[in-house]
């Protein structure tokens, strides 16, 4: 009788948001043996990384690594200095430029550490939860960057001279609406009162209800028929914007 294979290693980046919680769900549910990867890169609140880490645990991930960079050293971002980050009343006042929130380089730099760390687990997997539809705009969620990265990592990596399998982007998330996403996660069981989207909670982790993050995650959940199970400074729960 042959013994099963045990599951593939996989580098999961994790932030504690919705969506990276639902890609460290479809990597276990694909098979692999999530390994999560958070930052604490300088962003103003550690909210999310208190998310993340329990989004890990409740997710299965096989180990969890909170990496140190300084981001903020640079600035540039709402989310890694002082400049506020922006409200609105409701989805359709988001626009269409590239917002403040956008911090320059982030998912070249995750994806980066996460490559390293897939070299060390002898891992050719990584999940990265990016989203190119119902997003702020970001240029490093795009397809093409995706895409591009994989290319520049199975030149980088010491497996690309010895070994002929690739290692692969997976990007699950990146063509789906925010509600397709919230179902696919219900699905697989994600317990989103554990994430964190907003971009500028309070210090009680409650949720601002007006950045264009919670906008577009009270949206999804409107859409998809259901209930944001997290606090938002308004109450205990948005109907929506």
């Amino acid at each position: 009788m042959s013994v099963p294979e045990p599951p593939r290693p996989a580098v999961v980046l994790l932030s504690g948001g919705l969506d990276s919680a639902t890609c460290l769900a479809i990597a276990r549910q694909q098979g692999f043996a999530p390994y999560a990867m958070s930052f604490r890169y300088g962003q103003r609140h550690r909210v999310e990384l208190e998310r993340a880490e329990a989004v890990a645990r409740h997710g299965g991930a096989v180990a969890h690594r909170v990496i140190d960079i300084d981001l903020a050293q640079f600035g540039g971002s709402a989310l890694t200095s002082s400049l506020a980050v922006p409200k609105h009343q409701s989805v359709a006042e988001i626009g269409d430029q590239i917002p403040v929130t956008y911090v320059p380089a982030r998912n070249t730099v995750f994806l980066s550490f996460a490559l390293a760390w897939s070299e060390v687990l002898g891992a050719r997997d990584i999940f990265i939860g990016v989203n190119a539809l119902d997003y702020s705009g970001y240029p490093d969620c795009r397809p093409e960057f995706i895409e591009a990265f994989e290319r520049l990592a199975n030149l980088a990596r010491k497996a690309a001279l010895t070994n002929p399998q690739p290692l692969r982007i997976h990007a699950p998330l990146i063509l789906l609406r925010k509600s397709e996403i919230i179902r696919r996660g219900l699905e697989l069981g994600v317990d989103y009162s554990l994430t964190s989207s907003c971009y500028d909670p309070d210090p009680q982790g409650r949720a601002c209800g007006h950045c264009d993050s919670c906008l577009l995650r009270l949206q999804g959940f409107a859409d998809a028929g259901c209930r944001d199970p997290v606090t938002y400074r308004t109450g205990p729960y948005r109907t929506g914007p």
